[in-house]
């Protein structure tokens, strides 16, 4: 495990996306003394503190226009009947986040490098976050490389890399007790070259239980849930990963996408993808990763 990590980091130069395996996270935080709250904070404002609410502008893009788009998660093709879950926008409670601009995210990081690494999910979000920059440049040149277990995409005119190595196991800090990921990071992450996030797990909605409809799961859900709290609350993972990376010496930054992932029983393919079965756990695109890449933007302006 420490060999395959030490070798993926020859890749990179300015952002070690981590996606954390079944754990949740509470806080978007800076685990070093430099800082408590680095970004979380907006002028007093929490970004993962919120609602969702109806905006006709979105989505950034459609499945059609991006080239990108996993048919699994291509839920317009496979004719999911509604498209109102494409509208709604994460509003936190007291400031807004900045609109993601692709051509803004292209210049300033021209010439960078950006890995996913972690499961379907990563898997996911990485084809969110290609389809939201290529949306801005649709003639811009680009070159994607698919080998394995690495995926590779290139926007030649910019440089930027956007990298996917898809692995289940290589960061699961629930079921891993020797720190192998914590001292990694110790020992290997030079600040000043790498940016390393941490992202809470995405939750399912398999059990309707969870927000008080014990009949129901993810299937023919077209709106999210507005209660002012989710009522299967915070899982006791979160305990964990915040442990975890209390015990980082180098300045690692949790995004912490659980509590707003909770709220949208909606955005899931359900049967609406090339899949066998429901499939409450995986997100739509256009869809809630997008959210999750402008969390992402925001905590890079």
């Amino acid at each position: 495990m420490g060999y395959l990590l030490e070798a993926i980091s020859l890749f990179l130069n300015l952002l070690f996306l981590v996606t954390v395996g079944a754990t949740k996270a509470e806080q978007f935080h800076n685990y070093t003394s430099e800082s408590n709250y680095r970004r979380e904070l907006a002028n007093g404002c929490n970004w993962f503190r919120g609602k969702w609410v109806y905006d006709s502008s979105n989505p950034l893009y459609t499945s059609s226009s991006c080239p990108f788009i996993d048919p699994e998660f291509d839920c317009q093709k496979y004719h999911r009947p509604d498209t109102q879950y494409l509208k709604y926008r994460w509003q936190p409670s007291s400031c807004d986040l900045p609109r993601f601009n692709g051509l803004v995210f292209l210049e300033k990081w021209r010439g960078k490098k950006i890995m996913f690494v972690g499961d379907s999910l990563s898997f996911n979000q990485w084809q969110s976050l290609s389809c939201m920059i290529h949306a801005a440049v649709p003639n811009s040149k680009y070159s994607l490389i698919r080998k394995g277990p690495l995926a590779s995409l290139t926007f030649e005119d910019y440089g930027v890399k956007l990298m996917l190595y898809r692995t289940p196991y290589l960061v699961d800090m629930v079921r891993e007790k020797r720190g192998v990921v914590l001292k990694w990071v110790n020992r290997n992450v030079d600040p000043s070259k790498t940016e390393v996030f941490f992202q809470g797990a995405s939750p399912t909605h398999y059990e309707g239980k969870d927000w008080n409809e014990p009949s129901e799961s993810c299937k023919g859900q077209s709106q999210p849930f507005f209660g002012p709290r989710y009522p299967a609350g915070i899982p006791l993972a979160s305990i964990v990963i915040n442990k975890v990376l209390s015990r980082i010496k180098k300045p690692v930054f949790l995004l912490d996408i659980t509590t707003l992932s909770q709220y949208r029983k909606d955005a899931h393919p359900s049967y609406y993808g090339k899949h066998n079965g429901l499939d409450c756990s995986h997100w739509c695109l256009p869809g809630l990763p997008d959210t999750w890449n402008e969390l992402l933007y925001a905590a890079l302006s």
